[in-house]
């Protein structure tokens, strides 16, 4: 793999039109990661999904060279009806279009830089990945006192035309002092057995509020990893719902920083998969000061031969103080072979906490389904019922009524 990797990066080199000190920065993220090589088990973050396995079982010849010369023809199929939104479109990694008709202009920026610098902590190979092959870093800044008029949506689409690819993208977004954005991810795709890496960095200056919807909804047999780190100060909001459902492989990680006084970060998210799907998500929210906010709630309903991980962390520095943070997770296993692994955590250096942690898996109560067929209902019916209800309760936390509503419409939930 050392040769293939190196071959491709020296063909993406060729293709960028970059300074020597940009390709040496690159080149010292490709030697970090030939160096750790994909996550094994060997990590403790990916001791229940071995993505170096993952990756050989599923795609064969991974290649790691993407022309982004080559435009790619928008497929208006994939858009979101019923939601008045603004959009920017990436095709197999590439740009394609940026759609931002419902806003002024003059409020929102967007760029592209070659540079690519990391400014938190981190040990992970796939970041380095990210930073080797990224073609560029797309930056998104709110500027203070605007907030968006409409949802703003990334398509995430691949085409037909790949194959075993690893597709690497990086988006930065900065919101301004007292700014708002209400971000879908969106995922979807026409191609099969790629690995896909994203990674978003967010910072959140004081006043602001973030609302990042992932959906992952349609079938496909991807493999997907994306990591968020979630910059924040003083009074700002983080909001995060992922809906965990369509791609063969996806694992989620969020990093959130609380950096400032009253600041507050929600993870919310649902995990609705079938058979031999395998999905995680990991999030760690670092509580660095006095007086901020927690609370993440994660709901799943696994199918035969799938397997869903959560691992949260809390974690609390000896100066915040007053610190709230929840953390909840429930399973509904349908079959004996669904699997579902919980490890959750608390690191706790102050005394004027309140902090907890909570995980609980089982399969349907099967006294309630024999009630609700006592009013009627026939055994498929009073299923769905209590899945309906299972799930609501996730949906219901999202504060956004169009984008609840939105959500609510794809998994089906009635009220």
């Amino acid at each position: 793999m050392i040769e293939k990797l190196q071959l491709d990066f020296d063909k993406i080199v060729k293709t960028l039109d970059i300074s020597k000190k940009d390709i040496d920065n690159k080149k010292s993220y490709l030697k970090k990661f030939i160096k750790s090589g994909f996550p094994s088990r060997k990590q403790e973050d990916w001791k229940f999904s071995d993505i170096s396995q993952i990756i050989k079982k599923n795609i064969n010849d991974l290649s790691f060279f993407n022309d982004h010369s080559i435009t790619n023809k928008i497929d208006s199929s994939i858009f979101v009806d019923g939601l008045e939104h603004n959009k920017i479109i990436f095709i197999n990694g590439r740009i394609e279009k940026i759609d931002l008709n419902y806003e002024d202009q003059n409020k929102i920026q967007i760029s592209d830089e070659v540079e690519q610098k990391i400014t938190f902590d981190y040990e992970n190979s796939l970041i380095d990945l990210n930073n080797a092959f990224t073609n560029k870093v797309f930056k998104v800044l709110i500027k203070k006192n605007y907030s968006l008029n409409k949802p703003l949506i990334i398509y995430h689409s691949a085409n037909e035309k790949i194959k075993s690819k690893n597709i690497n993208l990086r988006l930065d977004f900065e919101l301004e002092e007292n700014s708002s954005l209400r971000l879908i991810d969106f995922f979807t795709d026409n191609s099969e057995k790629n690995f896909i890496n994203i990674l978003y960095n967010f910072d959140l200056k004081r006043d602001s509020i973030l609302k990042n919807y992932k959906i992952d909804k349609f079938k496909n047999y991807n493999l997907r990893y994306s990591f968020n780190n979630i910059e924040q100060e003083t009074n700002s909001v983080s909001e995060t719902f992922i809906l965990s459902s369509g791609s063969n492989f996806f694992k989620n990680e969020v990093n959130c920083n609380l950096n400032g006084e009253y600041s507050s970060a929600f993870v919310n998210g649902i995990f609705s998969l079938k058979e031999n799907q395998q999905h995680e998500i990991r999030t760690t929210i670092n509580h660095l000061v006095e007086n901020t906010k927690s609370y993440q709630l994660i709901k799943s309903v696994l199918g035969k031969l799938s397997k869903a991980v959560y691992q949260g962390k809390i974690f609390v520095n000896s100066k915040a103080q007053k610190t709230d943070g929840y953390q909840l997770s429930k399973a509904i296993l349908m079959d004996e072979t669904s699997e579902f692994n919980a490890k959750p955590e608390l690191e706790i250096y102050a005394d004027d906490v309140r902090c907890s942690h909570g995980s609980a898996s089982g399969s349907l109560d099967e006294n309630s389904i024999f009630y609700l067929m006592s009013r009627g209902l026939n055994y498929q019916q009073s299923k769905e019922l209590l899945i309906n209800g299972f799930l609501l309760d996730v949906v219901e936390k999202i504060t956004d009524p169009e984008i609840k509503n939105l959500i609510k419409n794809m998994i089906g939930l009635k009220e």
